[in-house]
């Protein structure tokens, strides 16, 4: 007993001083594992005016006007901004563009500041239009500089009746208004679906848990329970959170994440009998959940679109889930009965995992 605390102790102080090696050198923006590249903007015709609000992440920003992040720190602050408002005015007035009837409206950005409660930029926008508009027609020409998944949920409040268009690359022009003019609720739901899926797809530090699960392996009714703990885990606390019951903040949730990973990945190289691993597989999943929450609390969607959205952005990440075990699963299974890789490829497999979120957890309290 002596010596497997003592090895124990052993493994996780070395894998700990090589997280922290790891952390120093890793750049700081590869914490941010949960970037969801989303905006939205809520547009309000009054005459021929048209008045926006439009929101995105800070670091969708810097994305797209690297030039004013002058700490390189892949994130915008208010000092940043007010330093290089000039850039992003032009660059919201050249990206965001509306015509009404075919016609181009003239815009122009009111005001522009960092929300320090969400870590986003807000603009509020004016278009002057030469007559009211019966149609709206909004392009986004600013999507090019943005993450190729981006998605813009732009809506119009007309006579307080919202209509909505979901734009991204592939459709950077939406209408709004006018005869055939749409809810848009299938529309948000299939860009939540292809949201939900793309989440997880680059959420690398969801697929890093999920590795060192079925790493070890287990009989097939094991790593059932394990993925379905998971599953049913992380859809209750995304519920929780998207429909506002009950949402812990990122700053916990993402180092908790970070903190499961390392976890897995230790467990890995003394875990003998993976029959009770749902248990703690199912605690994680509801940690998870939060974190695939944050992609849902950025979009900021009306009370009325949520459980379309929530419903939709789930069944997005579950098919995601099954495309990567449908492939990761017989690999790895595959690679554990060939004689060169076997108990010592899954054993270096989970130093290795347990060091990667041993240096996240590192990042995102350093990033706190």
């Amino acid at each position: 007993m002596t010596k497997v605390v003592g090895r124990a102790l052993r493994v996780a102080a070395t894998l700990t001083a090589a997280a922290i090696v790891l952390a120093a050198v890793a750049p700081e923006r590869s914490a941010l594992a949960h970037a969801v590249g989303v905006s939205s903007g809520e547009y309000r015709l009054d005459g021929n005016v048209v008045y926006g609000d439009l929101g995105m992440a800070d670091r969708e920003l810097a994305r797209l006007l690297p030039a004013i992040d002058t700490n390189h720190d892949g994130s915008i602050d208010a000092e940043e901004l007010a330093a290089g408002r000039d850039a992003v005015v032009r660059a919201v007035a050249a990206g965001v563009t509306v015509q009404a009837d075919a016609k181009a409206c003239p815009g122009s950005v009111d005001r522009a500041w960092v929300s320090e409660e969400d870590n986003g930029a807000v603009f509020q926008v004016r278009y002057t239009c030469a007559a009211a508009p019966g149609r709206l027609t909004l392009a986004m020409p600013m999507l090019d500089g943005l993450a190729p998944g981006h998605r813009h949920m732009a809506r119009l409040f007309r006579a307080g009746k919202p209509e909505v268009a979901v734009l991204d690359r592939a459709h950077a022009t939406g209408t709004l208004g006018g005869a055939g003019a749409s809810s848009g609720a299938g529309g948000i739901a299939w860009s939540m679906l292809k949201l939900g899926v793309e989440h997880i797809l680059t959420g690398w530090d969801h697929l890093l848990f999920l590795l060192g699960l079925i790493l070890i392996g287990g009989r097939p009714r094991a790593l059932v329970a394990v993925v379905s703990a998971f599953t049913l885990a992380h859809s209750i606390t995304l519920a929780l959170a998207a429909l506002s019951v009950f949402a812990p903040s990122p700053r916990f949730v993402e180092p908790a994440i970070a903190l499961s990973i390392a976890y897995v990945g230790i467990e890995n190289l003394f875990l003998e009998d993976a029959r009770k691993r749902w248990r703690i597989t199912f605690a994680f999943g509801l940690v998870h959940g939060f974190g695939f929450a944050g992609a849902l609390r950025e979009i900021a969607l009306p009370h009325g679109q949520v459980p379309v959205a929530l419903v939709s952005f789930n069944l997005g990440v579950e098919i995601g889930q099954l495309a990567v075990l449908a492939v990761a699963l017989p690999l790895t299974l595959a690679a554990r009965n060939a004689p060169w890789f076997g108990d010592r490829g899954a054993k270096a497999l989970s130093v290795a995992i347990a060091v990667a979120g041993g240096a996240l957890f590192v990042l995102r309290l350093a990033a706190r």
